[in-house]
């Protein structure tokens, strides 16, 4: 779900290990500080606004609901690998099945309004869980719910990079 995996790009990712929301809120900061001082270089194939966009609208999701049909015997194929999902790494190039492109919420999006949206959908989960349950994993924590936000952003932020 992430943008150019090429080893050339893979190589020069940023390795990020986000504990807590204003960890990644602090690092969007940055990274938008650098973009408008044209020091922001995206080192896959999704623009910066996109990114934001993308990882706000995931927020979102978990609050009302994936617009995905999930076939029915995928929880329980999914559930072995709930740590793992939670507390690892993602890894980038990874794709939904069946789904164009590889995932939802995909749009390019100026990074001013997508900064604004990721903000605002961060914060919401700062402050309070989704009700509804993982479509995959089932019920989480609000920990969990976090937890599992903090990885999908530090795959997505890891290919934003300050140059100078």
């Amino acid at each position: 779900m992430a943008g150019d995996t090429s080893q050339a790009h893979a190589l020069q990712r940023r390795t990020l290990h986000f504990t807590q929301i204003d960890d990644v809120l602090a690092d969007v900061t940055q990274l938008a500080e650098a973009e408008r001082r044209g020091a922001l270089k995206m080192l896959g194939n999704w623009t910066f606004g996109q990114s934001l966009g993308h990882l706000a609208t995931w927020v979102d999701y978990s609050y009302d609901g994936v617009p995905l049909k999930i076939p029915f015997f995928l929880p329980w194929i999914a559930r072995p690998f709930r740590n793992q999902f939670l507390y690892k790494p993602m890894r980038p190039g990874s794709r939904i099945p069946r789904v164009s492109g590889g995932t939802l919420a995909t749009d390019v999006v100026a990074s001013a309004p997508a900064l604004a949206h990721f903000r605002h959908a961060f914060e919401r989960l700062k402050r309070s869980p989704p009700e509804k349950s993982h479509a995959l994993f089932g019920k989480f924590t609000h920990q969990e719910w976090i937890a599992q936000h903090l990885r999908h952003s530090e795959l997505h932020l890891s290919f934003a990079k300050c140059d100078g």
